[in-house]
C-alpha cells in the first residue's frame, strides 16, 4: 500500500508540475473540502491545454479534477494535485486514497467473468454478479459484494458543450456483513461500453460521481 501511494504521488508530482493555473486550482479543490468548495467550472478550452485525460470527481466532502497519469493493462491512475488518487478497472473505482473523512475503498477483486470487460451496454436485464472488496476503515478484508444489473433507458448527456447519446444501466450492490446497500448508476457508450459518466458507492460512507471530461481522448491512445 505505502509503494503504491509513494510511486502515484511522485508521478503526480512530475505530471501536474505542467498543469495550467485552471486546473491546479481545481484540483486544490480538495484540500478545502471541509468547507464546502464551490461546484467546479471548467471549459473545454481549459481541458484542451492539458495533454492529460481529465475527470470530475466528487465525493460527500468536496470535487477537483483528477488527471490519469497511468496505465497498466486496464487499470488507470487517476490523481488530483492534492495527492488524492483514484484508480479506475475498465470504468468501475476500484481503490481510492485521501478522499476524505469517509474512508477509502482499499481494493477489488473482481470475478474473472467480470460484468464491467463485458461492457455493460451487453448485459442482460437481471444479470448478477459479485465482487470482493477490502476496506481501511475496520481493515475488513474480502468483503463479498453481490451486484444486479438492469438495463434502463438511452439519455442525452451534455458535457462541455458536447452532448453523447449513452444507456443507463442501474447496479444494485448488497454487502450484508457491512450493511451496504446502495444502487450505482452508469451512462455507457452503447457502442463500446465505455462509462462516460457514473455515481458509485465505494464504501458504507463514500459515494462519488465521476465524469469524464475526455471520453474522445480514448480513441486516440
Amino acid at each position: 500500500m505505502k509503494t503504491l501511494k509513494v510511486g502515484v504521488c511522485v508521478i503526480a508530482a512530475v505530471v501536474l508540475c505542467g498543469c495550467n493555473p485552471l486546473m491546479t486550482a481545481s484540483l486544490g479543490n480538495f484540500k478545502a473540502a471541509v468547507m464546502g468548495p464551490d461546484e467546479l467550472e471548467v471549459t473545454p478550452a481549459e481541458v484542451a491545454r492539458v495533454e492529460f485525460p481529465q475527470l470530475t470527481l466528487t465525493t460527500p466532502s468536496g470535487s477537483g479534477v483528477l488527471a490519469m497519469v497511468r496505465e497498466r493493462g486496464d487499470l488507470q491512475f487517476w490523481v488530483a494535485s492534492g495527492k488524492q488518487v483514484l484508480l479506475l478497472r475498465d470504468g468501475l473505482a476500484v481503490r481510492s486514497i485521501g478522499l476524505g473523512v469517509e474512508g477509502d475503498l482499499d481494493g477489488t477483486r473482481l470475478a474473472a467473468s467480470s460484468p464491467f470487460k463485458q461492457g455493460l451496454q451487453n448485459l442482460p436485464d437481471g444479470y448478477t454478479s459479485q465482487r470482493w472488496i477490502d476496506l481501511y476503515r475496520g481493515s475488513e478484508t474480502g468483503v463479498t459484494l453481490n451486484s444486479r444489473f438492469s438495463r434502463k433507458s438511452m439519455e442525452t448527456l451534455e458535457i462541455l458543450n458536447k452532448e453523447y447519446a449513452v444507456l443507463r444501466v442501474d447496479e444494485q450492490i448488497d454487502a450484508p456483513a457491512i450493511g451496504l446497500r446502495a444502487t450505482n448508476r452508469y451512462w455507457v457508450d452503447p457502442v463500446d461500453g465505455f462509462i462516460v459518466q457514473s455515481e458509485q458507492q465505494l464504501t458504507t460512507r463514500l459515494r462519488v460521481k465521476i465524469v469524464q471530461l475526455t471520453p474522445e481522448r480514448r480513441f486516440a491512445r
